[in-house]
Formats: structure tokens, C-alpha cells, sequence
């Protein structure tokens, strides 16, 4: 038997905001998942993202202490147009989010942005321009 790729899994400090920033994003978490210590939803393909409050983590592994410096994790998601990336950008942004990375035409043929969830991890939001705006 071969370990199988499942869930990506984040460590958050408010799982409120982290909740309402991923549903904001299309990530559908079930009612009442905004209190919980850990949440998860099943993402399209059959993956999961899974979300756990720093308080859980220490629960089960004392001393753990949350990474500093630059965000070392990011999620990448397709949109289905580069006017899409826009849109959710601003919509990101106009919410209070921090964008990192302005929308942009990447050379590799990609309209590229990208915006920090609540705990400092990347989203990156792109589209091949070939679908045009």
C-alpha cells in the first residue's frame, strides 16, 4: 500500500476569521465550523483542507510554537478567467484583507495576484490569460 496525497492542512489563530475568509473564497465549511478547534472541507478532486487553532496543535504536540518570519505555505487557486482574479482580489482586499501581490500579467501566461489569509498565508489567485478578460 501507497501513502495516498489527502488534506492540506493550516494552523490558525482565530478559526472565525479563517472560516469567513476561505468561505469568502468558495471553500464551503459546514455551519457552526467558525467555533470549532479543528474544521475541514472537501475541495474539489476529493482533497481536503483542513483547519486546526493553535490551541489544538499544542494540545497534542507541547511546545509547539507557530512558524515566524515569511508565510512558507500557499494555497493556489484557479479562477476561471483573469477578470475573475481580478474580481476576487478586490473583493479580498475591499473586505480588509492584505494583498501581497497586485494582479498582474506573469510571463509564464498567467494572470497572477495574491492576498494573505488572516494568518499571513498566501492565496494565490490566477487564470491563464488564453481565457481572456
Amino acid at each position: 500500500m501507497t501513502p495516498r496525497f489527502d488534506a492540506i492542512g493550516l494552523v490558525v489563530s482565530d478559526m472565525a476569521a479563517a472560516v469567513t475568509f476561505y468561505r469568502r473564497l468558495g471553500f464551503a465549511f459546514g455551519e457552526g465550523a467558525e467555533v470549532l478547534p479543528h474544521a475541514e472541507v472537501e475541495l474539489p478532486g476529493g482533497l481536503r483542507l483542513l483547519l486546526d487553532t493553535e490551541e489544538t496543535v499544542r494540545s497534542f504536540y507541547p511546545g509547539w510554537q507557530p512558524p515566524s518570519g515569511n508565510n512558507r505555505a500557499a494555497l493556489a487557486l484557479r479562477c476561471a478567467s483573469p477578470a475573475e482574479v481580478d474580481a476576487f482580489y478586490e473583493d479580498l482586499v475591499g473586505a480588509g484583507y492584505h494583498g501581497e501581490l497586485k494582479p498582474w500579467d506573469a510571463f509564464w501566461g498567467q494572470r497572477y495576484a495574491v492576498v494573505h489569509d488572516p494568518d499571513g498565508n498566501g492565496v494565490d489567485l490566477f487564470a491563464d490569460l488564453s481565457t481572456g478578460q
